[in-house]
């Protein structure tokens, strides 16, 4: 097996992080080897998504109050229907080789459910798979959403933990297209204040212990760059006179 890279971008707005995703996921299905990479990311500015199961009117506040709240709307390539993401809520995008992880995007999605709830279980919350739909519940209250990508067997998009996140902006959707689904969070679940710090290094390992990676080590953006990794070869290149 190989190491699974965490790339903990902080703070970003959605296009440029999905830019990134696109990046990892051609330099995955180039490499020789296996390649896994995690981005961990808090979407700011706030952001609505509609997935390729969207339906109806996804939507309760119209496209000025969004806007004036700050709230972006952008449609996904990824599966399942509407979501928010905002500061507070962990954003994981692994970006995996799925033809060395069961070729089987439905257990696929099943493992990250098992990863999040691993990790609820770590802070003393039971969570839940509810049949026939996709996501970790506590009680009747959604608290984490899944919608992922695969291309050529590489995965991408991916789930978010709500942790701190202000759950007022769930009302302005209707939450992966399910009328009277409630949404909860970590803080609200423990009665205490919880940072996104505190939850990214047991979520890794969680990550890590359900796909069988050898371990994880954390990466730098520009170090993953395919433009960098280009770059060097030309400059090696001209070095042995290629």
């Amino acid at each position: 097996m190989t190491e699974l890279v965490t790339l903990d971008i902080g703070r970003e707005a959605y296009e440029p992080t999905l830019r990134l995703q696109k990046r990892l996921v051609e330099r995955v299905k180039a490499a020789p080897e296996e390649r896994a990479y995690l981005v961990l990311v808090e979407h700011f500015p706030p952001v609505i998504t509609l997935g390729r199961s969207t339906r109806g009117a996804p939507l309760v506040a119209s496209r000025d109050r969004l806007r004036a709240e700050g709230i972006e709307v952008h449609e996904s390539s990824r599966g399942g229907d509407v979501t928010y993401h905002g500061p507070g809520q962990v954003v994981g995008y692994p970006i995996l080789r799925l033809d060395l992880h069961g070729r089987d995007v439905h257990r696929y999605l099943r493992d990250l459910e098992e990863v999040l709830i691993r990790l609820l279980a770590r802070f003393g919350v039971e969570g839940r798979r509810a049949a026939g739909l996709t996501g970790v519940w506590v009680g009747g209250e959604k608290v984490a959403a899944i919608g992922v990508a695969v291309t050529r067997w590489v995965s991408y998009h991916g789930f978010a933990l709500n942790v701190s996140t202000n759950l007022g902006h769930f009302d302005l959707i209707v939450p992966c297209g399910i009328r009277g689904c409630g949404v909860t969070s970590l803080e609200r679940l423990l009665g205490r204040k919880v940072s996104v710090a505190e939850v990214q290094a047991p979520l890794v390992e969680c990550l890590v212990g359900v796909f069988g990676f050898d371990g994880a080590r954390a990466g730098c953006v520009s170090e993953e760059s395919p433009e960098k990794e280009t770059g060097a070869r030309r400059a090696a290149g001209a070095e042995h006179g290629a």
